[in-house]
């Protein structure tokens, strides 16, 4: 698919808002449920991309669904294994509410989820759901589907992901699961479905799956997640076969995990028109300061988040509390924007409470300079020791 990248201005300094990867010729039309009602991704023009600019949004890809520049990631909602010290109760429950409500108050629109944060049991077997019930387990596709219904009187984008199962065989599967993630989120589509991660083995399948989706009106668009150069390339040679265009891909990118520039799937998505989603975008918590040498993070992330690792990262941390007391940002804020200034990226920060989210939001509006960008990744050269195995797979 040949494409055009449209540069729009935006916020205080030199750094480059992000690119809108569009095709040529004009704008997609919306979609209808009919199959031959699909648009054309050979339909967007300049003009309509301003607009969006204007309403603080960005394109996915090659597709019709406009997102904001910034999203919600939702996986610690409701779950019990990663994050929220293996407990979900009713005070964390309220939190991820008002996360909700403070990203919804300050602009942010876009949420995303997948089947396998927290628990879908409710819907796979009612007495291992009551039993997870018990130790606390919620799911938040659940859990955003309600917030949702609260709010309905705002345009919420919604994505959420396919869990490439191993016992999960062919398009079917696909279709099975989504329209189950339909029924707990309470939507008749969702904006971005995506496959969450690179099967064992029936790719192709899955990928026919997206399609079927896409061509039934269930999805309005199709992305993939953790998919390196290779992957991301035949996916989007089959799914362009079948005239619908990928998306997104979703990534962990960070400032101090840059593997997608290193490893060609930055480039990729950029020369074939597919937004990069960044999911861990500062680095689990990482990058907002909060941890030291001396007050590492506890849970799973203190295998990767060592002492020793955090005190290499403090010189950039240094100076990232340097340029941010500049602008009047935070840590936090000066990581999330380092991203939007690489263009055709679009951060998904988890929130788990409103003060988060409140925070995130002022990561727009604003740019760090060229010479701080390539400054902030000079630095960043010199951490080394994450490894993500799965977008090597």
């Amino acid at each position: 698919m040949m494409t055009a990248a449209l540069q729009v201005a935006g916020g205080v300094g030199s750094c480059p808002a992000p690119l809108l990867h569009l095709p040529a010729g004009g704008r997609p039309q919306r979609r209808q449920v009919a199959a031959h009602a699909l648009p054309d991704p050979a339909r967007a023009v300049a003009s309509a991309a301003v607009t969006e600019e204007e309403e603080g949004k960005v394109r996915l890809g090659g597709s019709g669904v406009a997102v904001t520049k910034l999203g919600i990631g939702a996986w610690s909602w409701g779950d019990t294994t990663y994050w929220n010290d293996s407990e979900w109760d009713e005070r964390r429950l309220k939190e991820a509410q008002a996360a909700f409500d403070a990203s919804i108050d300050n602009g942010m629109t876009f949420f995303d989820t997948a089947e396998v944060y927290g628990t879908a049991a409710r819907k796979i077997n009612q007495k291992l759901f009551s039993v997870l019930q018990l130790m606390g387990a919620v799911n938040s596709e659940s859990l955003l589907g309600e917030e949702r219904q609260r709010k309905d009187q705002v345009e919420v984008a919604v994505a959420t992901k396919f869990a490439a199962l191993p016992w999960r065989f062919g398009r079917g599967s696909v279709l099975n699961a989504l329209k189950k993630s339909l029924d707990r989120l309470g939507l008749s589509s969702v904006e971005l479905y995506q496959l969450h991660w690179p099967g064992i083995w029936g790719n192709e399948g899955y990928l026919d799956g997206l399609a079927d989706a896409y061509e039934q009106g269930l999805v309005k668009a199709v992305g993939v997640s953790n998919y390196n150069e290779k992957r991301l390339r035949d996916a989007h040679a089959r799914l362009k076969k079948r005239g619908v265009p990928l998306a997104a891909n979703q990534v962990n990118y960070s400032l101090i995990y840059r593997t997608p520039e290193l490893n060609g799937v930055k480039a990729a998505c950029d020369e074939l028109g597919i937004t990069l989603i960044a999911y861990s975008p500062i680095a689990q918590g990482v990058l907002t300061g909060k941890y030291t040498p001396e007050n590492p993070p506890t849970g799973p992330r203190a295998n990767t988040y060592t002492p020793e690792f955090l005190t290499k990262l403090q010189p950039l941390m240094n100076r990232i509390k340097e340029i941010g007391g500049s602008y009047g940002k935070s840590p936090t804020q000066v990581a999330l924007n380092w991203l939007t200034c690489q263009g055709n990226v679009v951060p998904i920060p988890g929130a788990k409470n409103a003060s988060q989210a409140k925070e995130f939001a002022g990561a727009l509006g604003w740019s760090l300079t060229r010479d701080e960008v390539e400054e902030l990744r000079t630095l960043a050269r010199e951490i080394k020791g994450i490894k993500m195995p799965i977008e090597e797979s």
